[in-house]
């Protein structure tokens, strides 16, 4: 998930951004100590949730946090005070959580925790489609990776087919014979956060899943053409002409044995 941290206090907001980067289900923390700023973030890059402070000087917490819920309804709400008389205007927000300062570690994840089970379910179709070339498809119409390594990795996922795949052994698969030193483990790193924030950032980050030796993909929340031919579907059978994720290498294994059992 993508948070976003609006404090007027720099050190704060900072604090409360790191504490949310060191948790396994945020992708993305940014901090901001200005609302404006934080409403030209959000114009370009939704956030799951907004760890807003009430009392700032210029916008307050409660300003902003009507700025959001009309724009992005979908984006939970989480105060940060010092004071707890505003408990009854959070509750009147429909804020999904109020914390007061200072701010434990332990309870910020148990309301972040708490925001994400009450993110509404996603909408529409993700489709996985691996005859000719790879694309993954949400609402029928592609979607864009921002490092076509961040697309390679989640074809490979699906090509398992929902097993899990070890860090190391996704590695050797996408670079071959480079090294899994540390430079190229940090880099595989920043892969799989970017995918991770894709996902996420078009309401689909439930089909991956993330753990901290293997990552894997949930079948049950898409399809997928080469999955439906295994399992006889008629249609899909139609659809394959011998060629599967043509676009990696690695993928040549599957086609082959895909074309002996046609």
């Amino acid at each position: 998930m993508r948070v976003i941290c609006v404090d007027d206090e720099r050190l704060l907001a900072e604090d409360t951004a790191a504490m949310c980067r060191a948790l396994d289900r945020v992708d993305e923390a940014v901090a901001f100590t200005r609302a404006k700023d934080a409403l030209r973030f959000l114009e370009g890059a939704r956030a799951d949730v907004a760890l807003l402070d009430i009392d700032m000087p210029g916008m307050s917490g409660m300003e902003l946090a009507a700025i959001i819920r009309e724009k992005w309804p979908d984006t939970a709400i989480i105060f940060l005070t010092g004071y707890s008389q505003y408990a009854l205007d959070a509750f009147e927000m429909h804020a999904s959580g109020y914390l007061l300062k200072p701010v434990g570690a332990d309870k910020l994840a148990a309301e972040l925790a708490h925001a994400a089970r009450l993110r509404p379910p996603r909408t529409g179709r993700v489709e996985a489609r691996t005859f000719g070339n790879f694309d993954l498809l949400v609402d029928g119409r592609p979607l864009t990776f921002r490092q076509a390594k961040c697309k390679e990795l989640l074809a490979y996922l699906i090509d398992r087919r929902g097993a899990s795949v070890t860090r190391r052994e996704a590695f050797a698969v996408l670079w071959e014979d480079r090294l899994y030193d540390r430079p190229m483990q940090k880099q595989f790193d920043v892969i799989i956060r970017s995918l991770r924030a894709t996902l996420t950032d078009s309401g689909v980050g439930e089909i991956f899943e993330l753990g901290n030796a293997a990552m894997r993909v949930r079948p049950e929340r898409l399809s997928c053409d080469a999955w439906r031919w295994l399992e006889g579907d008629r249609e899909a059978a139609d659809a394959f002409l011998g060629e599967y994720m043509s676009n990696y290498s690695w993928a040549r294994q599957t086609e082959s044995a895909m074309a002996l059992r046609d």
